[in-house]
């Protein structure tokens, strides 16, 4: 297949998975620039230059002799060696560890090369450099409203890298101002589908459920910014919290959830202790106890057990019916 053939794609739009926009197909593919080791064109270019600089010397030496035909010609010849070593020269490209070269011939775009070191291009060609390092971007505190309508902040950190580095360079602007954008756009689109707190005991939330809104905070990052030639690593909400507005209440709500959970916790006990002290009451006959007397002995030790003081005793110097 040509390299036309792979850039020629038809335009239109892909849908994407569940919950992700759909993104534009993209015109471009990746694809590795015809290039060769730099050692070898940085010699041949030193010695074309040496090589023209001899020509021009021999030349200009014939030329005082008196042999202006022959010095002339070697001058020129001279002269364009030295030009055209130089202008070879102009391929030379020096490639780090986690950098790419897009390369462009006429604005057209001919591949990239991912080979690190001193590689050679053609010297009519432009040569972009791209960074293909993994890079962090943390969004600022956003504030929006939860499933709930309750406002919240939250924020979040981004891990993501250049996988396609024609995608990158022609399908838009700017990549990192597009995943910046793109990341903030689907923290807010995240906040406002799950509240906070669930009321339900089913349903999934901000807080209780933090793998799994991550898991489709990351899928959804993926979905946005494919069309950039970009993939997301990992994405991790840093910042979750109400707004400052509604902080003291939902914080009374929440204590009052804990209390009612610990007393429900206590209630349960109480009772089983209970349970537990009549059964074996009746089963090693301390005392015999009619339905009253169980009664009130039951009333006491809830009193006992399920009070948040201590309880006072009280002496009863009469019988229990007086």
């Amino acid at each position: 297949m040509s390299l036309d053939d792979t850039q020629r794609t038809e335009r239109g739009r892909t849908a994407e998975p569940a919950g992700g926009p759909e993104m534009p197909t993209p015109e471009v593919r990746e694809v590795t620039a015809r290039s060769v080791h730099g050692g070898l064109a940085l010699f041949l270019g030193l010695v074309g230059v040496l090589a023209g600089a001899a020509a021009c010397v021999g030349g200009g030496r014939m030329l005082a002799d008196g042999s202006t035909a022959g010095g002339a010609a070697l001058l020129v010849v001279g002269v364009l060696v030295v030009i055209g070593s130089v202008f070879g020269m102009a391929g030379l490209n020096m490639v780090a560890p986690g950098e790419a070269r897009v390369v462009q011939l006429f604005g057209r775009y001919t591949g990239t090369i991912r080979v690190d070191g001193l590689r050679w291009v053609n010297p009519l060609t432009t040569r972009t450099r791209i960074s293909t390092r993994v890079r962090n971007h943390e969004t600022a505190v956003l504030k929006v409203n939860d499933a709930y309508g309750n406002p919240i902040e939250l924020a979040a950190v981004v891990v993501w890298q250049v996988q396609d580095t024609a995608q990158a360079t022609f399908s838009v602007d700017d990549y990192v101002e597009f995943v910046s954008t793109q990341t903030e756009a689907a923290v807010r689109h995240i906040a406002i589908e799950y509240p906070y707190d669930a009321h339900e005991e089913d349903a999934l939330s901000l807080r209780g459920n933090a793998e799994e809104i991550t898991e489709k905070l990351a899928a959804e990052l993926t979905a946005r910014v494919q069309a950039a030639g970009v993939t997301i690593v990992e994405s991790r909400f840093t910042h979750l919290a109400y707004a400052p507005e509604i902080a003291s209440a939902m914080l009374q709500r929440q204590q009052a959830g804990a209390v009612i959970a610990a007393r429900r916790k206590i209630v349960e006990g109480a009772c089983g202790m209970v349970e537990d002290a009549l059964a074996r009451i009746t089963a090693q006959d301390y005392v015999e106890l009619d339905e009253e007397r169980k009664a009130s002995m039951v009333s006491n030790l809830l009193i006992v057990l399920c009070g948040d003081r201590a309880p006072q005793p009280v002496m009863n110097t009469g019988s229990l019916y007086q």
